[in-house]
């Protein structure tokens, strides 16, 4: 397996840079579009509690076991990096076998719908199967986040299984999770299938 560092991954659409602090009142304004800390079913940081999260996230890669990315939007005119909507991450790294899992995403409220999370997608599992060597990248998320379940199931993933009383929410209510994957010789036609998708926005 290719190490897992820092990366900018580039779309049309969106660009996918390391996390740092330096991200953090765009992360906050990103947030407050939507106030999606107060979505139940998710766990977005309320704008006091961003700086701990970016440390939080910033401590896993240290540890080898995340790889955070900071999500902006590609500036339609020089293809630069230009407002941020959210956050994604390479999580639960297993360089052994290889396997990721691409998760704790969240985007603000006026992105969602316009391709860029199809996009950010697109890039994630590209460099997971193609250059990380992935034999296998897996998703999670709550059995109740329906909206969640149902983007992972356009990508073309496959559902595993539901770890039932799996972990706690934020007020400690036990959730289920849901499992989903893809496998490495099912990725050439989920990556046909985002690429059509896209396509038909452009």
């Amino acid at each position: 397996m290719t190490s897992i560092k820092p990366i900018t991954l580039t779309g049309q659409r969106v660009i996918l840079e390391p996390l740092s602090q330096a991200h953090h009142d765009g992360l906050v304004e990103a947030a407050q579009d939507g106030e999606l800390w107060n979505l139940w079913y998710t766990s977005v940081p309320a704008p006091a509690g961003m700086e701990a999260e970016i440390d939080r996230r910033l401590s896993l890669q240290d540890r080898g076991s995340m790889l955070p990315f900071t999500a902006r939007l590609a500036d339609p005119a020089t293809g630069g990096p230009g407002r941020i909507i959210g956050m994604t991450t390479y999580m639960n790294i297993d360089a052994g076998t290889p396997r990721v899992e691409i998760g704790s995403t969240w985007n603000a409220a006026s992105s969602q719908g316009t391709g860029t999370n199809a996009e950010s997608k697109l890039m994630l599992l590209r460099h997971a199967f193609e250059t990380l060597g992935c034999p296998a990248v897996e998703f999670r998320t709550h059995w109740l986040n329906h909206q969640s379940r149902e983007a992972i199931a356009r990508l073309g993933a496959k559902q595993d299984g539901v770890l039932r009383n799996h972990s706690r929410t934020q007020d400690g209510v036990l959730r289920d999770t849901v499992v989903f994957s893809i496998l490495e010789h099912e990725w050439p036609m989920v990556r046909a299938g985002l690429e059509y998708r896209l396509a038909k926005r452009r």
